[in-house]
């Protein structure tokens, strides 16, 4: 498979400028996952990263958060030949994530959970929290890009991700980025042109 760096690069998913991200902090490089997403070739490409890798693990069923990693389940469960689910936010507004919509597992089913973006963790932290409940063996955390530079872990769970970088990022009253006067974007709210 080609480097997933250089096909995000290719999809237009690499943003450059000044970016308020979703920590609060300050950075200049964004990864708009949905511009890979979109493309469902370049998608397909991507999973196949988990589905060789993962061939051979005995998968059961690939769980991924909404709303990105239901896409990269999906296609990588179609490609392991397996089932996929998906953990959705709690329905009665509470906070955390639930597998819902009548998805059941049978005792000692093998789960690899997939996601796009890692930074924090949260989203991949609530999945594993909402199977929980469920008699499932987690197996492994495949992500797309892991932003966090290798800071990020899931205890005993292996994580694995396609591609690890690690872009500076900094509180607002550091920013060089403010100090030179450049305008902040939120992502996801302009057509920032990824220079």
């Amino acid at each position: 498979m080609t480097d997933l760096l250089t096909q995000l690069a290719a999809t237009g998913a690499i943003k450059h400028g000044h970016f308020l991200y979703a920590s609060g902090k300050h950075g200049e490089v964004y990864v708009e996952k949905f511009n890979l997403l979109r493309d469902p070739a370049a998608t397909s490409a991507a999973c196949t990263f988990f589905a060789d890798r993962f061939r051979d693990e005995r998968i059961d069923v690939v769980v991924g958060p909404t709303t990105g990693g239901i896409i990269l389940a999906f296609e990588t469960a179609r490609q392991l030949g397996v089932a996929s689910a998906y953990a959705e936010r709690a329905s009665d507004g509470a906070s955390g994530r639930e597998i819902r919509r009548g998805t059941t597992f049978a005792p000692g089913t093998r789960v690899l959970v997939v996601d796009d973006i890692l930074t924090t963790g949260g989203s991949v932290r609530e999945t594993l929290a909402a199977l929980e409940v469920h008699p499932v063996e987690v197996v492994a955390v495949g992500v797309l890009v892991d932003r966090s530079g290798g800071k990020t872990s899931f205890d005993d769970v292996p994580l694995v991700p396609i591609a690890a970088v690690d872009f500076e990022a900094w509180p607002a009253d550091t920013c060089p980025l403010c100090a030179q006067g450049i305008p902040l974007e939120k992502p996801g709210t302009t057509a920032n042109p990824g220079k």
